[in-house]
C-alpha cells in the first residue's frame, strides 16, 4: 500500500511539471521525477510479479527499480544543486557525479549477481537480506542515496534565504526537510540490514513501522517542495496576465487620447505593432509615450479624469516591480531551474 501511495505522489509531481516542459531549459527535476516514479511503480506487487515473471523470475525487476531510483536521485540532486550554486561549478560536479553514479550502478549489478534467489519475490530484502551480498546490495544503494540527499538537503537549507521569491524559499525549505527524513530513512535501512544479518528478525520488524512513516514523510515533503515552483509560477502567471490585460485595455484609451495630437512622441506607429510585444514592455512603452506627450504639451492633462489618473498610477506601480528587479543583483538560478 505504501508503494502505491508513494508512486501516486511522485506521478502527481510529474503531472505538475509537464505543463512547463517547453519553457524550462533544464529538465533534471522532470527526469528525476519520472525515473523515481518508474522505480516506485515497479515495486508495486502486481506489476513486479507480472514483469519479473516475463523476465524469467530472477528478480531483475528489483535491480531495474533500484537502478532507476539512484538515477532519479542523481538528477534530483543535480537540479537542486544547480539551482542554488554558481554556474561555474556545475560541470565539474556533473562529471564527478556521473562517475560516482556509474560506480554505484556497477556495484548494484555485481552484488545482485551474487545473491542466491528462488523465484520472484515481492519482499526481496526480507527473503534474502540474511545473505551478505544482499546486505551489500542494499547498502550500496542506500549509502549513495544518503550521501546525495544529505548534500542536497544541506544545500537547500543553506541557500533558501538567497531566493528572491517566497515560494522558492518555501520550496527549498520543504525539500531540505524531505532530505532530512530521507537521511533518517537511510539510517533505518542500514540498521535493518545489520539486524537481518544477525538474525534478529523481531528487532528488524520493530523498526519497520518507523521506516514506513519516514518513507511517506520524505516523499510528501520532497514532492510538495518540488511541486510548489511550477504550480506557483502558473498561478502567478495567470494573475499577472489578467492584470496586464486589464491595465493595457485602460491604458490604451489614455494613450490614444494623449498621443493623438502629439504623434511625434510615438515610437511605434499604430497599436497593432505595439500589441505584438511582451505585455509588460507594451505597457511600459505606452506609459512612457503618455508621459512624454504630457511633458511636451502639459495642456493635454486637462483631458484626463480621475479614472485616467488612477490608471496611470496603477500602471506605474505595477511596472515598478518587474522593472526594478531587473537591476544587477546576485540572483540564484533556482528561480529559473526548478
Amino acid at each position: 500500500m505504501i508503494q502505491i501511495v508513494a508512486a501516486a505522489l511522485i506521478w502527481l509531481l510529474v503531472i505538475c511539471l509537464l505543463p512547463g516542459l517547453w519553457r524550462r531549459r533544464d529538465h533534471s527535476v522532470l527526469t528525476a521525477a519520472m525515473t523515481i516514479s518508474v522505480a516506485l511503480t515497479l515495486n508495486i506487487d502486481q506489476i513486479y510479479v507480472g514483469l519479473d515473471s516475463a523476465l524469467g523470475g530472477r528478480n531483475f525487476v528489483d535491480l531495474l527499480a533500484n537502478v532507476c531510483m539512484v538515477v532519479g536521485i542523481y538528477f534530483l540532486a543535480r537540479a537542486i544543486i544547480r539551482a542554488a550554486t554558481p554556474d561555474e561549478t556545475v560541470e565539474k560536479r556533473h562529471r564527478a557525479g556521473i562517475l560516482l553514479l556509474a560506480a554505484v550502478i556497477a556495484g548494484l549489478a555485481a552484488s545482485f549477481s551474487a545473491i542466491v534467489t528462488q523465484g520472484s519475490s515481492t519482499r526481496f530484502m526480507l527473503d534474502y537480506g540474511n545473505q551478505w551480498p544482499a546486505a551489500l546490495y542494499s547498502s550500496v544503494q542506500f549509502l549513495y542515496i544518503g550521501f546525495v540527499v544529505s548534500v542536497t538537503g544541506i544545500t537547500c537549507l543553506r541557500f533558501r534565504g538567497d531566493m528572491l521569491r517566497p515560494y522558492f524559499r518555501a520550496s527549498f525549505t520543504l525539500i531540505g526537510v524531505g532530505c532530512a527524513f530521507a537521511v533518517f530513512l537511510v539510517i533505518l535501512v542500514l540498521v535493518m540490514d545489520v539486524l537481518h544479518l544477525q538474525g534478529r528478525l523481531n528487532a528488524m520488524r520493530s523498526v519497520s513501522p518507523v521506516y514506513d512513516a519516514a518513507f511517506v514523510a520524505a516523499m510528501v515533503f520532497l514532492c510538495v517542495g518540488l511541486a510548489i515552483p511550477p504550480v506557483a509560477h502558473r498561478v502567478l502567471g495567470r494573475k499577472q496576465s489578467a492584470t496586464e490585460e486589464e491595465l493595457a485595455s485602460d491604458l490604451t484609451k489614455i494613450w490614444e487620447k494623449t498621443t493623438k495630437k502629439r504623434q511625434d512622441v510615438r515610437l511605434l506607429r499604430g497599436t497593432e505593432m505595439v500589441t505584438q510585444q511582451d505585455r509588460a514592455k507594451r505597457l511600459h512603452r505606452m506609459l512612457v509615450e503618455v508621459q512624454d506627450a504630457l511633458l511636451v504639451e502639459p495642456g493635454l492633462g486637462s483631458s484626463l479624469d480621475i479614472h485616467d489618473l488612477n490608471v496611470l498610477n496603477a500602471a506605474e506601480n505595477y511596472l515598478a516591480g518587474p522593472f526594478v528587479r531587473q537591476v544587477p543583483v546576485r540572483r540564484r538560478n533556482g528561480e529559473r531551474a526548478l
